[in-house]
């Protein structure tokens, strides 16, 4: 039962790799068949869990209603869905951001429901630093305002460079990642070469300093929660 579960979880959440949009699309009978019946199979195990289980039990748990309002919505999405392909209307399966609740909710899925309550738990600790790390990134992307949006320098597109405060963020934002370093840089490099020494300090400050402890605390919270998750029986 536990390897039948898994496979349909599985089968039901690789279907998003054949559906439109799709990275090998096949034909919607085809997915929708096998939607149905991955759902035909949740059905079928949440009814023998619901045989096998005291009544008042079974509907306290809220994994049992979780799961069953997932199937209720990826049905009734994937039927209105079909009718609008008939006539030609085109529209979005927005059920499929439901279906991970499948994998975390069935019985046979502890370790992983651990897992995100650890998850869960962490995310209010981390906010402080991910606060402190956004100040820190509005307040140098203004600081890149002030001093190169007035300069009228141009990327090497040939488009405005740095004066737009909301691309500014998108820009730095990203290049605490280093994905488009050092071409964010260049143009006020080429500038200025003094310029160089912002960009080192936002690097610094940001990818060094702050990324380092945002993952230092994320890590040690995650560890935390994981140690002392009880895990009874109804877990």
């Amino acid at each position: 039962m536990r390897t039948a579960t898994y496979f349909f979880i599985f089968l039901n959440l690789s279907l998003a790799l054949f559906e439109e949009p799709a990275v090998y699309p096949l034909p919607f009978l085809a997915t929708s068949v096998l939607e149905v019946l991955c759902l035909l199979v949740f059905l079928g195990r949440l009814t023998h869990f619901a045989k096998v289980t005291l009544h008042n039990v079974f509907w306290k748990d809220t994994k049992n209603i979780c799961i069953m309002v997932a199937i209720l919505l990826s049905l009734t999405d994937l039927a209105i869905y079909g009718v609008l392909r008939l006539y030609d209307v085109r529209s979005i399966r927005w059920s499929r951001i439901v279906r991970p609740i499948f994998l975390i909710n069935f019985a046979e899925s502890r370790q992983i429901r651990r897992a995100f309550r650890s998850i869960r738990n962490t995310l209010p600790e981390i906010t402080y630093v991910f606060l402190l790390f956004m100040f820190s990134l509005l307040m140098f992307s203004l600081m890149a305002l002030k001093l190169f949006g007035e300069r009228n320098l141009q990327t090497a597109e040939g488009l405005p460079y740095f004066r737009n405060y909301l691309e500014i963020v998108f820009d730095l934002y990203v290049l605490v990642t280093t994905a488009n370093s050092p071409d964010v840089m260049m143009p006020a490099f080429d500038f200025s070469s003094w310029y160089a020494l912002f960009f080192i300090a936002f690097v610094i400050v940001n990818t060094y300093i702050f990324m380092s402890l945002f993952l230092a605390v994320v890590y040690n919270n995650y560890k935390k929660h994981l140690k002392v998750m009880p895990g009874g029986a109804g877990d």
